[in-house]
């Protein structure tokens, strides 16, 4: 636990003393607030149902950026055999690694309250879904970053792990599309592993337990192929 810990403070002052954190949180926080203003301009609602649904979206396309150099650029700067060889799992490693980009991620995401905020000072919103919406963006957060991070663990390239990333992402979001294209179980049971479907319900204002346990799953797995993929180098080495 404390090597994890060590891992992740370190993973954390390498996001906030570059600008990796700085210009990435500008673009989602930008892209969020200009999504929040035309939807409540354009709809004058006191809801933020439409703005989570861009704000996903937008996240889908910034995660691969914030995790492509996490495991890449210690293999590239040769920094993951001393990392490999010290006394640190590579458990370890992973898991403290991927914990300093959600933390980035949840400063990001903590920035917006401010439209909920503006909401309840101009009108009074049902805090419920609003509520049920932030805990489905960090959930959908988490398993993109967690995505990311297993494609950072592929390569020594940033930007092929960016890419990748990126790819992955996007199959699973297009994956909900199938269904419509193909019916019976095979179109639904492709469809159920889109991440964006199981992010519907959040928006709504429901927490399905069900779209909760795909999402742990899915970080879980992720997670798991990282520790792998590191794993078979370290041995092979």
């Amino acid at each position: 636990m404390l090597k994890t810990w060590f891992i992740f403070k370190r993973e954390v002052a390498a996001y906030f003393l570059s600008p990796i954190a700085y210009v990435l949180g500008a673009v989602f926080l930008v892209l969020s607030g200009y999504f929040f203003s035309i939807l409540l301009f354009a709809t004058r609602s006191a809801s933020m149902q439409a703005t989570f649904g861009n704000m996903a979206v937008t996240f889908l396309f910034v995660a691969p950026v914030l995790t492509m150099r996490l495991l890449a650029e210690e293999r590239k700067l040769g920094t993951d055999e001393l990392l490999l060889t010290s006394p640190v799992t590579t458990t370890s490693i992973v898991v403290g690694k991927y914990l300093a980009s959600v933390l980035t991620y949840l400063v990001f995401l903590g920035a917006t309250l401010v439209y909920p905020a503006i909401l309840r000072n101009y009108g009074s919103p049902d805090m419920g879904p609003i509520y049920s919406g932030y805990l489905g963006m960090f959930l959908f957060g988490a398993a993109c970053l967690s995505a990311g991070t297993f494609a950072s663990a592929l390569t020594e390239n940033q930007i092929v792990a960016g890419m990748v990333g990126f790819g992955m992402l996007l199959l699973f979001w297009i994956a909900g599309w199938v269904d419509a294209a193909v019916t019976g179980p095979v179109g639904q049971a492709v469809s159920a592993l889109s991440i964006l479907e199981h992010f519907d319900g959040f928006q709504k204002g429901m927490i399905d337990l069900s779209h909760v346990m795909y999402y742990l799953s899915f970080i879980f797995l992720f997670l798991f192929f990282a520790v792998r993929t590191i794993d078979s180098r370290r041995w092979s080495a």
